[in-house]
């Protein structure tokens, strides 16, 4: 296989297992990760996804050239890779664990996760201007990192180092590669542990910024919230502070 997906404590790794080709997104990968995200979507017993890479060279090092040479490939197709929140709908939380190159099509599953851990070793880097492939899906690198800093990884395709990435936002930890999986499992955990409720409202709020206007994303707020406020989760937090106790989220 070359995607595997499995679930601890709640939360789903999924693996592009292709090591010795660095991860690249053959058409077997992009179909185990179809596969992989639509499992998730509708998993009742995975509350956050983590996707990551086999071995310690390569998150993914991008497309498979030696494919898209025989293919001749031109512009790729809407659904060529899922892309989350665009061709894909991921309510829950994502987190990306990088753990080496996360290249050309590996950036854009990176970007397209909510958060990112990243190993100390790992490089990030849209590297489509250097093989005369193209990157549209690059069009919200600029609300992720400064404009200025959007242009340079587009127009040199240079590779960002995993501090660099951390200092500009498009990572939120840099890690040992060999705490990479334990500090993804922790901070996923702690994702898991809240009301799911307020969760999935947290991580509609935090994109309402990158499509609305601020007055209109106040409003969409309102609206995404209300019903969280109504819900059982909403009492069962308070009540379980009074009673000094563990909050039991039903997710209604």
């Amino acid at each position: 296989m070359s995607v595997t997906y499995e679930v601890v404590e709640r939360v789903a790794w999924l693996t592009i297992d292709r090591p010795q080709a660095r991860n690249a997104l053959s058409k077997d990968v992009r179909e185990g990760l179809w596969e992989g995200a639509r499992r998730f979507v509708a998993d009742d017993s995975a509350a956050v996804l983590v996707l990551t890479g086999a071995g310690d060279k390569a998150f993914c090092a991008g497309g498979d050239l030696k494919e898209m040479a025989e293919t001749a490939l031109e512009v790729p197709p809407p659904d060529f890779l899922p892309q989350f929140g665009r061709n894909i709908s991921v309510d829950k939380p994502t987190i990306a664990a990088v753990n080496g190159v996360a290249y050309a099509g590996g950036f854009l599953l990176a970007q397209q996760c909510d958060l990112v851990v990243a190993a100390e070793h790992a490089r990030f880097a849209v590297s489509e201007v250097k093989v005369g492939r193209g990157s549209p899906w690059a069009a919200p690198l600029s609300w992720l990192v400064p404009p200025r800093v959007a242009l340079q990884i587009l127009l040199t395709g240079d590779p960002v180092d995993a501090h660099r990435a951390r200092e500009v936002g498009l990572v939120n930890e840099v890690v040992p590669a060999a705490e990479l999986r334990r500090r993804a499992q922790a901070l996923a955990e702690r994702i898991a542990a809240n009301a799911p409720l307020s969760v999935r409202a947290a991580k509609r709020t935090a994109y309402l910024s990158a499509h609305h206007p601020l007055p209109e994303a106040y409003d969409r707020a309102e609206e995404i919230w209300a019903p969280v406020y109504r819900s059982a989760d909403a009492q069962e937090g308070p009540a379980a502070f009074r009673d000094k106790r563990a909050p039991v989220w039903e997710g209604r």
